[in-house]
């Protein structure tokens, strides 16, 4: 069910014109009306963390979902960290950011992002865990006052970059990230200035060593999914077709993934708790959300970085009490990791510079999108791997074309941008992707699945920007 949102200009119109209502039959003035203050904003990032996960979070679901909104089609642009991260900041595509891989995170323009407006504009910015991919510990994150940065991504004995200083810090990773973003939270009872809190945990990533008291936790059994690992993929591009998971991998994955999140899941609930006990619950706008998704030998890959479902659909919840954004519902709309700071701009009344163009939309309003570009670039020429592609999604359908294209060294497409190999699912009627209607399709068939337009269009969205932008 999509859900009616507030934004907060209506919420600051709708709180000013109860406070002149009061003041009048009170006989006061307009004047005596304060609008209410900036909300603190919360961003908490899981790497890999595909849906069908909330067995681990039940606490995070039972705050953010059951008591904000879930979307129950969420997406990443682009299915891998530094691209993903980079489009979370930005509001805009890989195409346009220009961190199209995860040796490229030299190309973002921190002069756009969230941290930098927010900063600017008077918010307390803090950073606890994961930045960006091939950070260096040793280079503070542009635009935080506080952090504590871990590079490189380590579950135990972490090195972290905090405020300045270099030094390693013992103990579980994700555990080390809950302390340190608790206290910077803590510090807001003596700082009035609103804040806006980026966590970024490993969990669940590879090779997903959970913690101690979670190590042999028993899951809740799996019998996999039409698409693991799909015997057939004579339909499906060649590095499908030779990709080896099997059931077994992709339940060694899953299990692994689930006890990494369960210590994910003690450290949103020890958030939540202070945020209850400073009283910041109601008007904090906590945003969470996977980087992207995992395959659990669907198809018989066993990653991230391809264009089906499980790889680019993610868990992603909203609450901000204050903004009506508190009564569990889920939200149906296309929603997708490029909308995370238009939403918080929305929120605190920030707007970028024109040189800052946003592809996404904010989430507090009734945008609604018909459909989301996602996208993926292959590094280098070696072999193996998903070549370059992007994809059409919408509701219903999802059509898919690989390049003869790479990033180079710099992170610049270079190759003759040939389209290798095409896919067309008919999401409604083959929600797991089995049957490639374009393999062995005549014109004629192509012509009545719309394939035309949908290339026309694609073509356009790789390249779009702002309101062009799908």
């Amino acid at each position: 069910m999509d859900i009616p949102t507030v934004s907060r200009r209506t919420l600051i119109a709708g709180t000013a014109a109860a406070g002149l209502a009061s003041a009048t039959a009170a006989g006061g003035t307009a004047a005596s009306a304060a609008p209410p203050a900036r909300p603190n904003i919360l961003v908490i990032v899981t790497d890999d963390q595909p849906k069908n996960t909330s067995w681990a979070t039940p606490k995070t679901v039972g705050w953010l979902g059951d008591q904000g909104v879930t979307f129950t089609r969420g997406y990443a642009a682009t299915p891998l960290c530094a691209p993903s991260r980079s489009s979370i900041l930005t509001g805009r595509y890989a195409h346009n950011h220009g961190v199209r891989g995860n040796q490229h995170s030299e190309n973002l323009d921190h002069s756009g992002t969230v941290q930098r407006y927010l900063h600017d504009a008077g918010y307390r910015t803090g950073l606890y865990g994961k930045f960006l991919n091939g950070w260096d510990v040793h280079d503070n994150p542009p635009h935080f006052d506080e952090y504590a940065l871990l590079a490189p991504i380590t579950y135990n004995d972490g090195t972290y970059n905090v405020n300045g200083t270099v030094k390693t810090i013992a103990g579980y990773s994700t555990t080390v990230i809950k302390n340190q973003a608790v206290k910077f939270i803590e510090r807001s009872a003596t700082d009035t200035r609103p804040w806006f809190l980026y966590v970024a945990p490993k969990a669940p990533h590879g090779p997903n060593t959970a913690d101690t008291p979670y190590e042999n936790t028993p899951v809740p059994a799996w019998k996999g999914r039409p698409s693991v690992p799909e015997a057939d993929r004579s339909d499906k591009p060649g590095f499908i077709k030779n990709a080896t998971g099997t059931l077994a991998d992709g339940k060694a994955i899953r299990t692994a993934q689930l006890r990494t999140l369960l210590s994910v899941d003690d450290a949103v609930e020890a958030i939540r708790q202070k945020l209850v006990a400073l009283g910041q619950l109601d008007n904090t706008l906590v945003i969470f959300i996977g980087d992207n998704g995992y395959t659990w030998a669907d198809h018989g890959w066993t990653k991230k970085s391809v264009p089906y479902t499980p790889s680019i659909q993610v868990p992603f919840y909203l609450s901000w009490p204050a903004g009506g954004l508190d009564t569990g519902a889920d939200d149906g709309r296309l929603a997708a990791n490029i909308d995370i700071a238009p939403t918080i701009f929305d929120a605190t009344g920030v707007t970028p510079g024109p040189q800052h163009v946003l592809d996404g939309h904010s989430l507090l309003g009734s945008h609604r999108r018909t459909r989301l570009l996602t996208e993926f670039w292959k590094h280098g020429t070696g072999a193996g791997g998903p070549n370059t592609w992007s994809s059409y999604v919408d509701a219903t359908r999802q059509y898919t074309e690989y390049y003869q294209l790479h990033t180079d060294a710099n992170g610049i497409p270079t190759g003759t941008g040939a389209v290798l190999f095409r896919e067309y699912y008919d999401l409604v009627n083959d929600p797991h992707q089995l049957t490639n209607l374009l393999y062995q399709a005549t014109p004629a068939q192509e012509q009545a699945l719309g394939i035309p337009a949908l290339a026309a269009q694609l073509a356009a969205d790789r390249t779009s920007s702002g309101a062009t932008a799908p």
